[in-house]
């Protein structure tokens, strides 16, 4: 996952803050929650939010939505969920044990003011680990492996590529450990089909 950058994000990390909403949301029912983002991962986390929280705090960096229109209008018509725009994380606020909430400013006029809040998810993005393969194998723009279609085949014969590392779109433990097994088994297969000849 991406993060702000910001100390107090790293020090509440797993005590209030995090980066998958679908995997810790449930910590935060009936309670006052942020969620830092603006793509359609941000509002689909801050509607799935919705479902569980009391309100939902959406900061938007610019005057817009990144995300899609039918997910703009998903968090639009979502009665618990207050939009910020315009708006910068500045600090997340806690009392050493867990966050209490957050600091923001308005990066168009400078007002600063806080939030409470128990929760705080980062919905800005990812970033594969696969610097390693730079040169090597075939990765899109964001760096997110490229496999042949309904394979875990990469460009260089042998080689394979499974979970989040070529999985931009899911990014489960589920699903990661899914391609996992179709990358072993056809890792065997290639093997196999090697001893034969």
């Amino acid at each position: 996952a991406k993060w702000l950058g910001l100390e107090s994000e790293q020090k509440y990390n797993g005590f209030g803050v995090s980066a998958c909403a679908v995997c810790d949301g449930f910590f935060f029912k009936g309670q006052d929650v942020a969620i830092v983002g603006a793509g359609d991962t941000a509002a689909e986390e801050a509607t799935y939010l919705a479902k569980l929280c009391n309100k939902v705090h959406m900061l938007v960096r610019r005057d817009e939505f990144r995300a899609s229109k039918a997910m703009q209008n998903r968090v639009l018509n979502t009665p618990n969920i207050e939009i910020h725009y315009n708006t910068d994380t500045k600090e997340i606020l806690g009392n050493g044990k867990n966050v209490t909430g957050i600091l923001v400013s308005n990066n168009k006029t400078g007002e600063e003011k806080t939030i409470d809040v128990s929760g705080f998810f980062v919905a800005i993005g990812h970033n594969p680990n696969t610097e390693i393969f730079k040169g090597w194998l075939d990765m899109d723009e964001t760096g997110y492996l490229i496999t042949k279609s309904d394979s875990t085949k990469t460009n260089i014969e042998g080689v394979f590529a499974c979970g989040d590392a070529q999985d931009k779109l899911w990014r489960q433990a589920i699903t990661a450990a899914g391609t996992g097994c179709m990358a072993a088994l056809e890792a065997e297969r290639y093997l196999a089909a090697k001893e034969d000849h």
